[in-house]
């Protein structure tokens, strides 16, 4: 049985069609230039601003950035900072989330709006590079890990789904004889995957794209993430340095399709791992919003 449709209720579909079909061609084409464009040849890059389809197939680009240790060095260093920061993250996020959420903590309102404070007040940039300083942080993968530990918004969405949980089920876990950690990896953490695996996407989001704290707390090259060297890549680009005579690590690049090439390498290990959590966003981050 066919139910009748009105032509406004028809035409109201199209026009949601039409709108998300242009926003999805916003966000998409710019990547999709940047992939056609990283396998044109640098003259064609050269003498084009936009290349849907290359003319002329070329991998030089490719070849070039994999072609010294740089890029691939900097790829397994974000790789690293990317799986380590998120393991700590939530860790550290879940072992504090799980007291704050249990009403028989003594002083949890206080610490709370200590955690709300450091969402709006923060200690800026010099203090904060001077306790890294102080605590020999600098120039070390700890400065990148250790000041991002717990975000506090990712830290109050966690704990309002904790919240939500029954409490018989704390309640017979600990009749079976858990204590309190048991009962968070044992019971809780799997309960609450759809919230561990949407905060696990936006932690490992963030380091991936980090680079302004290796640019503050990292001198050494070798330990540059890949952000910090497309950054560099794409300052060159924009000031015309990239496509003259000048060196990279001492070898000229081959123009613009340098640039859109790094671009392709540092952002598609995170889109293949972005279906494989999408389906978890919405239930983890609605049922995580819920007031206290």
């Amino acid at each position: 049985m066919h139910l009748y449709r009105s032509w406004g209720s028809r035409l109201f579909d199209t026009l949601n069609y039409v709108l998300m079909f242009l926003i999805a061609s916003v966000t998409v084409i710019p990547f999709l230039l940047n992939v056609t464009g990283s396998f044109a040849s640098p003259e064609e890059a050269l003498h084009k601003n936009f290349i849907l389809i290359p003319e002329h197939f070329s991998l030089e680009a490719y070849r070039y950035i994999f072609s010294t240790n740089i890029i691939p060095r900097s790829l397994l260093v974000t790789i690293f900072i990317t799986i380590a920061g998120t393991v700590i993250n939530i860790v550290l996020t879940s072992l504090m989330a799980f007291p704050l959420a249990t009403k028989r903590l003594r002083l949890r309102r206080p610490i709370m709006l200590m955690v709300i404070f450091s969402m709006l007040f923060s200690g800026g940039m010099i203090p904060t590079y001077l306790v890294i300083k102080s605590l020999g942080l600098l120039n070390t993968y700890g400065a990148l890990l250790l000041p991002s530990a717990i975000s506090a918004f990712y830290l109050i969405i966690l704990k309002n789904f904790f919240m939500q949980l029954p409490d018989e089920l704390e309640d017979s876990a600990r009749i079976d004889g858990c204590n309190d950690l048991q009962t968070l990896f044992r019971i809780v953490i799997p309960l609450s995957m759809p919230a561990i695996a949407t905060l696990t996407l936006f932690y490992a989001v963030g380091h991936w794209n980090t680079f302004f704290n290796a640019l503050l707390y990292i001198n050494d090259s070798a330990k540059f993430p890949i952000q910090v060297w497309l950054r560099t890549i794409v300052i060159l680009s924009q000031t015309g340095i990239g496509d003259s005579a000048n060196s990279f690590e001492g070898a000229i690049p081959p123009g613009k399709t340098i640039q859109m090439s790094v671009i392709v390498v540092s952002t598609l290990p995170i889109l293949v791992v972005y279906p494989f959590l999408q389906k978890h966003f919405a239930k983890g981050v609605l049922l995580g919003s819920v007031k206290e």
